[in-house]
């Protein structure tokens, strides 16, 4: 971004503050620079174009509604970026095929690191993962949430958080056709 485009850009503060007053220009502005990272999660974690711009939507009208709630103690960014997670979750919650697809088996994760050329189709890979296998995979290996947090989130055991994305990952193997080596930003599990 050059300095004229920074310039012409008003500070991410300043438009929270403004919002924070009813200033719903300032709001417009909030939501068109994070309208587009936002959509992508939801297409992430629920796979329905339709469905994802309606729960974008809805991630910027509860975010509206609890914008007097913004402390600033995070990025306004990561504080919307949590609400809509949070919105998506809720929603796949309440899909049956979703809730069954939880209950498997706890299986041990072995540690995967993620090479240039299996990054080239990997959007689309996830995209065609079962809808719990992708959603955890989402929430650890993109996201960096822990096992801890995910299994709070979607009312499941940690161990099945940790088979879940271990199916994915085996899945997405298959699908890269070869050994994936896809490591989380937290090692740590």
């Amino acid at each position: 971004m050059s300095e004229v485009e920074q310039l012409k850009q008003p500070d991410e503060q300043q438009l929270v503050l403004r919002a924070q007053n009813n200033d719903y220009r300032a709001y417009e502005q909030l939501y068109r620079l994070h309208v587009g990272r936002i959509f992508a999660l939801c297409v992430r974690m629920c796979k329905d174009r339709d469905m994802a711009e309606d729960l974008t939507q809805e991630a910027f009208i509860q975010a509206w509604r609890k914008l007097n709630k913004f402390r600033g103690d995070s990025a306004f960014g990561s504080w919307l970026y949590r609400i809509a997670a949070n919105t998506v979750l809720s929603y796949l919650r309440k899909q049956k095929p979703f809730l069954d697809s939880l209950d498997i088996d706890d299986v041990p994760e072995p540690a995967y690191r993620e090479t240039n050329d299996e990054q080239i189709g990997l959007e689309q890979a996830i995209s065609e993962l079962p809808d719990g296998a992708r959603t955890v995979f989402v929430l650890y290996s993109i996201e960096g949430y822990t096992h801890d947090e995910i299994s709070k989130q979607l009312g499941i055991a940690r161990g099945s958080s940790k088979a879940q994305l271990h199916r994915a990952r085996q899945l997405l193997k298959l699908k890269l056709g070869g050994e994936s080596k896809i490591e989380p930003p937290n090692a740590a599990t």
